[in-house]
């Protein structure tokens, strides 16, 4: 693992500045992370050249995105151009739009809508990414919407941003959707789960009970380009979260 990221979502509670986020960037990088994946449509509230200038200054590099898909759909052009301003090919949505009205008639009408604009970026050298949660393991009309989405959204022009935990909490199995999805893998989500007081939770890189040695084996196997740590939620400061997870693959020779 040459570089590790962090989806900023992780710290949105310290990003509420321009001051915010040269602080926290500077902290990631003491911490070994050297690359971010943004969870906005207004680049912190500072527009992208703003944000990119911080990115620069502080050393932090960005894999992708998490955005609006109604404006990437909406307003692709002037998104690519801020995406390009950003240094990113990786335009991305954190979730299907209308998840609590889903069903299999609606996820086809997002697939085409995403598979339209996904071509339309890509003759740019652009890939638009999709972020699963769990809902995506529920079936539809017989339908495991999470099969839908892997066998329907365009090969060429979309990739999944793949989340460990999330896939787990659906009661899929981690590795064997990788395999599944291999070459479709450029950002992979590194986030573990634990069970406490008996219910689910999310936990820093093993600490919880998913098999990242598998994980981290099959990314590599399978081309994973981008390694992004999340902890949507974390028991105290989030910077101490980010530490045990970089700490314990620096322990396990994963990152130097």
């Amino acid at each position: 693992m040459e570089k590790l990221g962090l989806q900023l979502f992780t710290i949105r509670d310290f990003l509420k500045t321009p001051e915010d986020v040269k602080n926290s960037f500077s902290k990631l990088i003491e911490l070994g992370y050297t690359e971010g994946q943004t969870a906005t449509s207004d680049w912190y509230g500072m527009g992208a050249e703003k944000f990119r200038d911080i990115c620069r200054e502080t050393g932090l590099s960005i894999c992708g995105t998490h955005y609006s898909f109604d404006r990437i759909y909406d307003a692709t052009d002037e998104v690519m151009k801020e995406h390009e301003i950003v240094g990113t090919t990786n335009i991305g949505i954190g979730g299907m739009p209308g998840l609590s009205e889903m069903t299999l008639e609606s996820v086809k009408v997002f697939v085409e809508k995403f598979n339209e604009v996904a071509r339309k970026i890509h003759k740019h050298g652009f890939k638009l990414t999709y972020h699963n949660h769990h809902w995506e393991f529920a079936k539809h009309s017989g339908v495991r919407i999470m099969d839908y989405l892997a066998d329907n959204l365009d090969k060429d022009a979309t990739s999944f941003v793949l989340d460990t935990h999330w896939v787990q909490a659906g009661g899929g199995d981690v590795i064997d959707w990788m395999k599944k999805l291999a070459g479709r893998i450029d950002i992979l989500h590194l986030k573990d789960y634990k069970i406490e007081n008996g219910e689910r939770a999310f936990a820093e890189i093993y600490e919880g009970n998913i098999n990242f040695d598998g994980v981290l084996k099959t990314a590599e196997e399978i081309g994973v380009k981008h390694y992004v740590v999340e902890e949507d939620t974390c028991p105290g400061d989030p910077f101490d979260s980010i530490r045990i997870s970089a700490d314990n693959l620096k322990a396990r020779g994963y990152l130097k």
